[in-house]
């Protein structure tokens, strides 16, 4: 069961808030959902968005500029939190890279992240299946998108499933994680020392073993600092899908930074991409 908790009208929908006790991560989350003006009269499909480190499920809903995009396009968008939280949530104060709004989107196997780390499970399982139930939302009509971080999450989650996501996009995704300090130092963390529980949550590493999917958008700013410090590697995933002639269209945005002032000049793009996959029968 979930618990609305906030709801604002917005380009004609509504973007609800919502809370809810999570079996996979054993501790209450939040999530947003933007519902079109079109969710009045028949449920709609879902674009899932992933946001990055340090992030909250507020970040994109106010600062992407989605919605009127999403309701001229009809559809809903769904914005998790990055990890769990509480104050009996495991956590690394003095890091940002590690714990609380840093999830990094996988299976926790090392105490004590393995209690709560469960962001996966939660967002390829839990919640999809919380909120076809309770909301005007299609069963199995869905994409998924995300920034850094999250564009990880995106890659990942698409890659392990294909069945599942009509179309994958990502700004300023962590390519390679297993070559980047964010990624060993989360996956070190939460998955232990064995590299071979890192590579299945790393996009590049899922290219390589033959995983495949339809197509992948991925705009990379040029001005990125984390680009720059090698962080991010998406000419790493870009040599892989080439190796395994996976679809790849790669858009390096020249001048663009790694901000929401980044996404926002590109979501509308995006959110079509997705818009076409997810009304294609």
């Amino acid at each position: 069961m979930m618990k609305q908790i906030e709801s604002i009208k917005e380009c004609g929908g509504y973007l609800n808030r919502y809370k809810h006790y999570s079996s996979s991560c054993h501790c209450e989350m939040t999530f947003s959902v933007y519902l079109p003006s079109r969710a009045k009269r028949g449920k709609v499909p879902a674009l899932y968005w992933l946001s990055g480190l340090t992030c909250t499920d507020d970040n994109a809903r106010t600062k992407a500029g989605m919605q009127r995009y999403a309701e001229e396009q009809g559809i809903a968008l769904v914005f998790p939190d990055t990890s769990p939280r509480g104050k009996d949530v495991a956590d690394k104060t003095d890091r940002y890279d590690l714990g609380q709004g840093a999830g990094f989107y996988v299976n926790a196997i090392q105490a004590p992240w393995n209690q709560h780390y469960q962001m996966y499970a939660y967002i390829t399982q839990e919640l999809p299946q919380l909120i076809e139930s309770e909301l005007p939302i299609l069963a199995n009509v869905k994409s998924i998108s995300g920034h850094s971080m999250g564009g990880h999450g995106a890659l990942v989650c698409a890659l392990k499933n294909p069945e599942a996501y009509r179309s994958v996009s990502a700004f300023s995704p962590i390519c390679n994680p297993v070559k980047s300090g964010w990624g060993q130092a989360c996956f070190a963390t939460y998955l232990g020392q064995d590299k071979a529980q890192w590579r299945q949550y790393d996009a590049t590493e899922l290219i390589k073993s033959g995983t495949t999917i339809n197509r992948i958008l991925i705009d990379q700013g040029t001005a990125d600092e984390f680009y720059d410090d090698g962080q991010l590697l998406p000419e790493n995933f870009a040599v892989a899908c080439q190796n395994s002639e996976q679809l790849l269209s790669l858009r390096m945005q020249a001048g663009y930074d790694h901000s929401y002032h980044f996404i926002s000049s590109f979501i509308g793009e995006h959110i079509a991409y997705h818009a076409n996959a997810l009304k294609t029968q």
